[in-house]
């Protein structure tokens, strides 16, 4: 059932026609939960009350199906402005690019020519800029990109998928790099990836542990908390300086052990995603964790005084048929169990 689940809704994240209404209709399946707003200016009173309490970000200027040099060009200006923005606010936060919204599958030698520019920026006001990893068709040349940047900029990194076979192999030639581990969020073949949660979780740990060991940065980026309380105990067993690394969390996700690790006096970073081109990004957050259709059922039918929203007929059906698939299939589940 969740593998059903997860594969429905990567595939409405592939899916261009919903990706382009959604831009034209808003947060209409209750987006706002999960991404900051539509511009930097949104964004910008989240991350000062987030530092006010402590708590870091990495700010992700979405975008998804970029097909022509202007749309790549357009993204590029607009992250230097973000930078721009965030030097001028002096606000604790890096920022985190996607390659292909910058023009890789346009052309390779363009999309590097963009990320310079970038990095010249960031640079410039001592910002880090973080490489997110995608789908694995682009891997290999997100890996040799990163290579290329890195002989001329030292503040730049990568992510790391945990539920990649490569990945303990890769993250070995990554040892001196700033590095985000992830499980992933992908639909992957299982020629390349581990396919259940127990292999991926089991090879996030061994991973995490591995980068601790070492001494270049690493954003521990889970939310499940028995993996957390157990790099906490092996932090605390080997007594690893708590400055080599962050936890990092999703914005909107299990808020409440934000600020918990915070008062223990670990550094916690917020992964906070903004932009129009939002429906992808939040498919795929469903995708890794169905029951946050829960979370906004309520949102998407009824408004703040309890009557039904008059929203567009097509995600407004999306959303509520998701979630009446998804208990359906729960509840067959949980009566295959008992």
């Amino acid at each position: 059932m969740t593998s059903l689940t997860k594969d429905f809704f990567i595939g409405l994240s592939n899916n261009k026609l919903l990706n382009a209404n959604a831009k034209k209709w808003g947060f209409r399946l209750g987006a706002e939960k999960f991404v900051a707003g539509t511009n930097m200016d949104n964004v910008i009173d989240t991350l000062k009350e987030l530092n006010s309490r402590g708590i870091s970000g990495t700010l992700d200027n979405l975008g998804e199906f970029v097909s022509d040099k202007s749309e790549a060009s357009l993204a590029k200006t607009e992250i230097i402005r973000i930078l721009e923005k965030i030097n001028e606010e002096n606000l604790d936060c890096h920022v985190s690019v996607k390659l292909t919204q910058l023009g890789l599958d346009i052309d390779q030698e363009f999309c590097i020519g963009n990320m310079k520019e970038i990095l010249d920026a960031a640079s410039a006001y001592h910002i880090f800029i973080n490489i997110d990893m995608e789908k694995y068709i682009h891997y290999s040349k997100t890996l040799e990109i990163l290579k290329t940047l890195r002989n001329e900029y030292k503040n730049v990194g990568t992510v790391i998928q945990s539920y990649l076979y490569r990945a303990e192999n890769d993250l070995e030639q990554l040892k001196d790099v700033r590095l985000r581990l992830v499980k992933g969020a992908y639909k992957e073949s299982d020629e390349v990836a581990f396919y259940s949660k127990e292999e991926i979780d089991r090879n996030f740990i061994k991973l995490a542990k591995k980068r601790l060991l070492g001494d270049a940065f690493t954003s521990i980026a889970t939310h499940d908390h028995n993996i957390i309380e157990e790099l906490k105990g092996f932090v605390k067993e080997n007594n690893f300086s708590k400055d080599k690394f962050e936890f990092q969390m999703l914005y909107g996700f299990r808020t409440e052990m934000h600020d918990e690790l915070v008062e223990e006096g670990y550094n916690f970073c917020t992964y906070i995603p903004f932009g129009d081109d939002w429906f992808g990004y939040f498919m795929r957050r469903l995708a890794e964790r169905p029951q946050n259709m829960n979370l906004v059922v309520k949102d998407i039918i009824y408004g703040k005084n309890n009557k039904i929203k008059k929203e567009p007929i097509i995600l407004g059906t999306l959303a509520v048929t998701s979630v009446l698939v998804w208990k359906k299939k729960r509840n067959k589940k949980d009566k295959v169990i008992s």
